[in-house]
This record gives structure tokens, C-alpha cells and sequence, in this order.
């Protein structure tokens, strides 16, 4: 049987009927497992983390009769509508592999100065890893820095958006360091 493979940005519809978009694929510190780390699209936005091959496997179908998807979270894909509409005027489909899709950025491997950003929690590291992403940073990016970062998301070009992460930073350190004395 060929494994089930979660990206970060896709969407999937638990077998409940609720939606959740993939934030990211991490590794347990401890046991080194696969875990999925995924957000709610509904009510309070919770991010929830789950076992990998949890998330991938198939419903209990013993103790969910009544449910006919076959997998605990499907992938689906929007038809022309966005995912921040109201969960009941969705038209969700499951998401077939031989679909003509367009490139996700979950489809390319993530850049190495965002991969240290969310890595370090030095100040100085985070900026200059800001600054090599300058000129190539994505909107999918920059949603997950402010997920990290705690982070209200700002609007604007991706440019406006960046200089913003970096006046919170500046904020964020000349705070903490002012508390400190």
C-alpha cells in the first residue's frame, strides 16, 4: 500500500464534516514520530497536533458505521471559491491525484532561511534570515511566521507584510529586554 503524504497548505475534511488546512509536518523531539500539525477552518481556529499515521489512516468503520468516507481526513480542493467563506457555502470536492492542479507551494521544498527562522528564537538570526527571504518570501510564509510568532496577520503587499514581522521583532526584543532590568 502506497503512504498517504500531508503537506503543508493542503485542506482536508475530517470523516466529521470539518475542515482543516496543514500547517506543518513535524517530528516528536522525544520519539522522533511524524505528526501532523493542522488547523481548524471553523469556530475558534484551534491548531491541534495528531500521530502521522493517525492522521492518514483509514475510519473506523466498526465504530462509525454510518460514515462513508474512507479516510479519517480527505483531501479536498476548492472549485473556484475561497476557504475563508463560511463552511456551509463550500463546494468541496475530494481531491482526486489525477487532477490537473496548479502548484502549491507545498509542492517545492520549503527555503532554507525560512526553515532557520522558525528554528531559532535568536533575534539577530531571525533578521537576517528575513533578509534573505526579502525577495522571495510567500505568502504561505508568512502565515506560518505569524503562527509561530503569535502573531496578528497583517495585510498588505508581501513586502509590507515582512517589514512588519521585523518591526514586531524589534518590539518583541526591545520589550523583553526592557523587562529585564
Amino acid at each position: 500500500m502506497t503512504e498517504r503524504i500531508v503537506r503543508p497548505g493542503e485542506f482536508y475534511r475530517h470523516f466529521k464534516n470539518k475542515l482543516y488546512q496543514i500547517v506543518a509536518v513535524a517530528k516528536h523531539s522525544e520519539t522522533g514520530e511524524r505528526m501532523v500539525v493542522y488547523q481548524a477552518l471553523y469556530g475558534d481556529y484551534g491548531v491541534y497536533v495528531r500521530p502521522y499515521d493517525m492522521f492518514t489512516s483509514e475510519v473506523d468503520h466498526e465504530k462509525y458505521p454510518e460514515v462513508s468516507q474512507k479516510w479519517r481526513f480527505e483531501r479536498v480542493e476548492f472549485s473556484g471559491q475561497s476557504p475563508e467563506l463560511p463552511e456551509a457555502s463550500l463546494d468541496m470536492a475530494p481531491f482526486e491525484s489525477d487532477q490537473k492542479i496548479t502548484q502549491h507551494y507545498a509542492d517545492r521544498a520549503p527555503d532554507p532561511a525560512f526553515i532557520q527562522f522558525l528554528d531559532t528564537e535568536d533575534f539577530d538570526l531571525r533578521m537576517e534570515c528575513l533578509k534573505q527571504l526579502e525577495n522571495r518570501i510567500t505568502q504561505q510564509e508568512l502565515d506560518s511566521m505569524y503562527l509561530v510568532l503569535d502573531m496578528k496577520p497583517e495585510r498588505g503587499s508581501l513586502q509590507e507584510q515582512l517589514y512588519a514581522v521585523r518591526r514586531f521583532l524589534t518590539m518583541q526584543k526591545r520589550y523583553d529586554g526592557s523587562r529585564l532590568r
